[in-house]
């Protein structure tokens, strides 16, 4: 990408489109484009037609998206299926109607089968059942790779798709109701300890297995595929290690500090009983990740501290 050309990030309020802008500014681009959902509404397509035909964006990272952990995405099923397809149609055409250089469109692991081997494979795409609670979530992702496939394929568009694992870092949303396991924890661990609890309670068996790589890492490797990347398949982005729930669960609790017992509610959902990407394409590409999860949590949690707790 030209130091000079006018990139377009969408989404860029959220925890991935920040870490990308944040990268971005650091390797000296300048000529940045960012738009709130305020001032452009990618659900409307009129608007993102217009929005695109005005700017001329050269380059576009797709990071804008309507996500949650596993209650939102179970109660609001039509929500994320309706407004994902949108934002993720509208911008994907114009961007194909107004000649972008390349765009990297940012999915999901959750399009992988609920129970596919591991480590999840980029050639595992469709070859199984989802998880029922994130269906229509996926089914969104899903549906955005295989436009950047077909709009490759039939209008020979320079567009790419990358598969982050779970992410955490700043801008992360703590919200209880519709918030990732990481983040939940942080925030409950820290409010039971203010709170001086002697026990707090988690959901389900801590059994599942999950990646998690920090937000800054995932920008660093986006940056890194839009520069050397011009394939139709998929790439996986991830660590490569992943932890148990519980294990997760411990090391917040000590990074935090919560003095009290954890006690685990069996009743409520597991969700996937592992997600582990498989990332030898991305090392083959010559990217690998820096920020390892202990000391990736310590700065989500300094995070926390400084920006959300304030805001309370």
């Amino acid at each position: 990408m030209e130091k000079h050309a006018k990139i377009y990030v969408a989404g860029h309020r959220g925890m991935v489109g920040s870490a990308i802008v944040r990268s971005l500014e650091k390797r000296g681009y300048q000529n940045l484009i960012l738009k709130t959902s305020a001032e452009l509404d990618l659900r409307n397509q009129q608007a993102v037609a217009d929005f695109f035909a005005s700017e001329k964006p050269a380059y576009v990272f797709l990071a804008a998206a309507k996500v949650g952990g596993i209650v939102a995405n179970n109660t609001y099923r039509a929500d994320f299926l309706y407004e994902n397809l949108a934002i993720q149609n509208n911008v994907i055409h114009a961007a194909y109607v107004n000649q972008v250089t390349k765009l990297m469109f940012l999915g999901s692991s959750c399009i992988y089968p609920k129970l596919a081997p591991q480590p999840l494979k980029e050639s595992y795409l469709l070859t199984g059942l989802l998880e029922p609670t994130n269906e229509p979530y996926a089914i969104a992702k899903i549906a955005g790779i295989k436009m950047c496939e077909a709009y490759r394929a039939q209008y020979g568009c320079n567009f790419i798709s990358v598969m982050p694992t779970n992410l955490y870092g700043p801008n992360d949303n703590y919200d209880l109701q519709n918030s990732h396991v990481l983040p939940a924890m942080i925030r409950k661990f820290h409010e039971a300890k203010e709170r001086g609890d002697q026990s707090m309670e988690l959901w389900g068996t801590g059994a599942p297995m999950r990646e998690f790589l920090y937000a800054d890492d995932l920008a660093e490797a986006c940056l890194f595929l839009m520069e050397i990347y011009n394939d139709a398949e998929l790439v996986n982005i991830g660590t490569g290690v992943d932890v148990t729930i519980k294990e997760l669960a411990e090391t917040v609790q000590r990074i935090v500090g919560f003095a009290g017992t954890v006690k685990w509610d069996t009743t409520r959902p597991d969700g996937t009983p592992r997600k582990l990407m498989d990332v030898n394409k991305l090392h083959g590409l010559g990217w690998k990740h820096h920020i390892e999860l202990v000391d990736g949590i310590k700065l989500a949690y300094q995070d926390f501290l400084a920006n959300v707790t304030i805001r309370k």
